[in-house]
Formats: C-alpha cells, structure tokens, sequence
C-alpha cells in the first residue's frame, strides 16, 4: 500500500447506544457509517451499516468525551485506523470509489491495524432510508472463529478503553 492510499477509521462509540463508526476518506471527507454490531472477520456475517454525516479527515483520529446536547454525545476511541484501497470493478475496469458508493456497491481492501483484507459495502432496501451492510470478503484475512471487538477492544492510538476516556476526559 502506497502512502497516498486514502485512509479509513473506525471508532468504537458509546452513545445512546454502543456502536462503531465505519469511516473512508472519499473526496477530502470521510464518508461514514454507524455499525451496531461493529465490524467482523466473518464472510458469513452482514453487518448493518447505516449512514451518518460525513465528518472532516481530522477526525479519523479523534478520542474523547463529546458532552450531552453536542452532536455524537458520548465517548469515542479509535478502535482500528489506515489506509484502504478501492479494488471495485465493473465489467471489468476500475470504478472510482465515489462512482461506486453512488451506485451502491465499493470494494475495498483494509490495511488497519486489526483489520485487513477485502470488504464490500452494499446499499439495499427500499424506501427514505437507505441500508447498507459491510461483508468481509472471502480471502486470506478471513476467520469466522476470530473475535477483533473481544479480542482487541482498545484503542490503536492510546491503548485506553472507552471507561479510561470516560474517566480522564468524562463530565465530574
């Protein structure tokens, strides 16, 4: 992976509820998804991804305490970060990575610290709000006995749970 690869983030979030947001930069933003189950290492599993605001590219590597009222409420780690690069293909040729969200079908193939290999996100369903899922794609990273949100749930920037930011950075 070149280093002018674009990259992704994906921050563990708890909010209302726990969730991780699934974020790839796309035209100088990151386009961004809330996963309620988080993402997985199985193939066999499709993981709702519903889409959120797009956010600044600063904020792929945003830790903290978001107070009650603002946007986000709640506390966020960076669970797993780097770069991706789109490999989605029609009829054979490449396919820019705008082009193919705008279609409904990315291919994409992580360089994270936790996560690797490819993943698509698929838009479905009818109606106002559109529904997405994120599948890990059949490849060497696949494993559907691996567990990454068990086996590694701290942050890859600080190594601090969401209950450590909680605490340093929390209300009083």
């Amino acid at each position: 992976m070149g280093d002018t690869d674009p990259i992704f983030s994906i921050q563990k979030h708890d909010a209302t509820h726990l969730h991780y947001d699934f974020r790839i930069e796309v035209g100088g933003v990151l386009r961004s998804w809330a996963l309620p189950k988080g993402p997985s290492t199985d193939p066999a599993q499709k993981r709702l991804a519903i889409p959120t605001a797009d956010h600044e590219l600063d904020y792929a590597t945003f830790e903290g305490y978001i107070p009650e009222g603002q946007y986000g409420s709640g506390t966020v780690l960076v669970w797993d970060i780097g770069t991706y690069r789109n490999i989605t293909e029609k009829d054979g040729k490449p396919q820019p990575i705008d082009t193919a969200l705008g279609a409904g079908h990315a291919v994409i193939q992580l360089d994270g610290k936790k996560l690797k290999g490819g993943y698509i996100l698929q838009r479905g369903g009818d109606g106002g709000q559109p529904r997405w899922l994120l599948t890990k794609v059949q490849d060497e990273h696949a494993d559907a006995r691996r567990k990454p949100l068990i086996s590694f749930p701290y942050s890859v920037l600080s190594g601090r749970s969401l209950d450590d930011i909680k605490r340093e950075e929390g209300p009083e």
